[in-house]
């Protein structure tokens, strides 16, 4: 600020004197530090102690950048982009404190090179971005999550699609559709109807691998999406599903399966996993009709 003569304001002089800035340093929220090239912390203020969570400046000391940081690839981005440019302006990381939790903040720092010992030190302030991140978690969950199942949903399938066309990765679709869903419905009503869904979704999930994802694409229609898997695979592991239906599903179901072809978009892969479907169901029904036509009661199935 200047004054209306010209000259530095009461407010300026303060700020210049070394007292204040260290007042300020010293009880501001966000974390500030002082490091070496190499990660080693030369100094630090109480915030910063305190979201790491040391107790002291010399604990702190005992350890480098590299030892709180929980990704090197991301630290070593960081530092390449401080090496080209002399600064770094909320460059997200994820710090492991003492205790093993992790913290997530934004880190803005820059290098001073001391002209006269040509030596090196970075300045930085960390902010504590966890809860905000955590928020952010529980709504992206919410926008992949059928609320009724708890099952990802459609959105989640196209998020997949745009992924697996950049790397390739190959796809078995399993399509499970529950037998005679709308006859449930209106004879013992919605809420029941809704009651078996939740049971069906959970014995998807049960009987699915960790690295397989249950999707809920519409109505009483459901996906389970194999990621790398061959075409042998998807067919044991469908056959697996089908067996272990008859024995403790809910209710009866019937499904269909189709391994995603080079350069075939996953939608038209799970069509071809629903047309499998279509052609058990229409199987199941000629021999049903078959056993009608020669007397044998359906109930003997």
């Amino acid at each position: 600020m200047t004054s209306v003569n010209g000259t530095s304001g009461s407010s300026d002089r303060q700020l210049e004197d070394p007292k204040t800035l260290r007042e300020l340093v010293l009880n501001i929220p966000e974390g500030i530090y002082i490091t070496t090239p190499e990660g080693g912390v030369v100094d630090a203020n109480p915030a910063l102690l305190e979201l790491l969570g040391f107790d002291t400046l010399t604990a702190l000391q005992q350890c480098t950048v590299a030892d709180l940081c929980v990704n090197s690839e991301s630290l070593k981005r960081e530092r390449e982009l401080l090496e080209r440019n002399g600064l770094v302006r909320d460059f997200e990381l994820d710090i492991r404190r003492p205790d093993g939790s992790i913290r997530t903040v934004l880190d803005t720092c820059y290098l001073v090179r001391d002209p006269e010992t040509r030596s090196e030190r970075l300045y930085g302030i960390l902010i504590d971005i966890t809860q905000r991140k955590e928020v952010e978690l529980r709504l992206r969950r919410l926008l992949v999550r059928d609320p009724l199942t708890g099952c990802y949903n459609r959105r989640f399938l196209e998020d997949l699609e745009a992924r697996l066309d950049r790397d390739g990765t190959a796809l078995g679709a399993i399509v499970v559709d529950v037998d005679h869903f709308k006859r449930y419905n209106d004879e013992f009503g919605h809420a029941a109807g809704d009651a078996v869904l939740v049971k069906l979704a959970r014995f998807l999930t049960r009987h699915a691998r960790a690295e397989d994802a249950v999707i809920r694409i519409g109505g009483d229609e459901f996906l389970v999406v194999l990621l790398g898997d061959s075409v042998e695979a998807t067919r044991e592991i469908a056959q697996r599903y089908s067996e272990q239906a008859a024995a403790s599903a809910p209710i009866p179901i019937s499904l269909g399966w189709a391994v995603r072809g080079p350069s075939e978009s996953v939608d038209s892969t799970v069509r071809r996993a629903d047309q499998g479907l279509i052609r058990i169901r229409m199987q199941e029904r000629g021999r049903h009709e078959r056993r009608s036509r020669s007397g044998e009661s359906p109930e003997a199935r």
